[in-house]
């Protein structure tokens, strides 16, 4: 059996979506193809820029393990997004009943009549924020003079909406003129109506009280009539007793 025979790999490339003073991480999934035990273990060529988890383990007899490779944050991009570190997972059979605490470095040591299955994983960046998509009509191959014309007719049907939209920007409003006008004059009426009622309640007011201040003078004329002529009766008998008394 062949190393390539004792597990399968998913994916076969480690694609870390790059970003600038950003870690990202790929997953890794190992399946075991065999009724064996198998252990692994994951080697880098930087191993201060990646962290592996786990990276040494035992996959059962037709399971899976999961293995996260995380990139630490990075400062510079490098150039053309290329990557040079590689990866190397190697995996070996194990005794039944083997666990993580078994394996040894040892374990992966090439001796003969030994299977040591070798898989090299190789880094690939891939932008965080890709760029649009390129319009159609602006491939490679086009001509200038096509993209001109394009360009043109792009702003010519730009000119007409704007124009359209002024149009109809100039109806709507000459519609919602009247509209406001007809509501400002309603609000004049409204207002000039009310005044009205209030001026003929002060008028009706002021007549009532003009009415009782004539009745009451009218009282006061009335009694001071008759007190007067009570004084003149009352001097002229006074009068007419003095002269009968001079005779």
């Amino acid at each position: 059996m062949s190393g390539g025979d004792l597990i399968s790999i998913q994916p076969s490339e480690l694609k870390f979506p790059f970003e600038l003073n950003k870690q990202s991480s790929c997953p890794l999934q190992l399946a075991n193809k065999t009724d064996q035990y198998v252990a692994f273990k994951v080697k880098t060529t930087n191993p201060k820029k990646y962290c592996v988890r786990p990276n040494t383990g035992i996959v059962l007899p037709g399971s899976t393990c999961d293995v996260t490779v995380t990139m630490q944050a990075q400062k510079v991009a490098p150039p053309d997004m290329e990557c040079k570190d590689k990866f190397l997972l190697q995996t070996v059979a194990a005794p039944p009943g083997a666990t993580t605490k078994d394996i040894t470095p040892e374990m992966f040591n090439k001796e003969a009549g030994k299977v040591v299955g070798e898989f090299k994983l190789r880094v690939i960046y891939v932008p965080a924020n890709p760029p649009s998509p390129v319009p159609e009509g602006s491939e490679e191959g086009s001509s200038p003079r096509a993209s001109v014309v394009e360009n043109g007719n792009q702003s010519n049907v730009l000119f007409d909406a704007i124009s359209r939209s002024g149009l109809e920007a100039n109806h709507t409003r000459s519609i919602e003129e009247p509209k406001d006008k007809s509501s400002e004059a309603r609000s004049i009426i409204s207002k000039l109506t009310e005044e009205k009622t209030a001026a003929m309640q002060k008028n009706q007011k002021l007549r009532q009280e003009l009415e009782l201040m004539r009745t009451e003078i009218s009282k006061n004329r009335a009694g001071g009539f008759s007190f007067l002529f009570v004084v003149l009766v009352s001097l002229l008998g006074v009068l007419v007793g003095y002269l009968f008394k001079k005779t």
